[in-house]
């Protein structure tokens, strides 16, 4: 299996998820910390690839994507961006409505009667 299909399983098979340098708990670099600290201010749980443990992922994900930056956030399958669109989504209210679509998290009145 190529890096290309092993990275769209990973990105398929995880409803949100970001790849970063490090972890959330110890990010190697400032981006990647200000992204996991966005992630956790919204209350997800997200998966977290640490590109800095292999090279081939590090770079497979920019191809991927056609982004040249880490870090670098998937939702549902989707890119949704780096840090500074992931920082400008959060501060306008956009990036919690990607994240948790209210068709997700409400049921409909037709649901509640029978």
């Amino acid at each position: 299996m190529s890096i290309q299909d092993q990275l769209k399983e990973v990105i398929q098979n995880n409803e949100i998820i970001l790849f970063m340098k490090g972890t959330p708990e110890f990010p190697q670099c400032g981006f990647s910390g200000r992204t996991a600290q966005i992630l956790q201010a919204c209350g997800v749980r997200f998966a977290s690839v640490n590109v800095l443990a292999d090279d081939t992922v590090r770079e497979g994900i920019k191809q991927y994507s056609n982004w040249p930056t880490i870090p670098q956030l998937y939702v549902r399958g989707e890119f949704v961006g780096g840090c500074d669109i992931m920082m400008e989504l959060y501060e306008n209210g956009e990036l919690e409505k990607i994240l948790k679509p209210e068709d997700a998290q409400t049921e409909s009145a037709e649901d509640q009667v029978s």
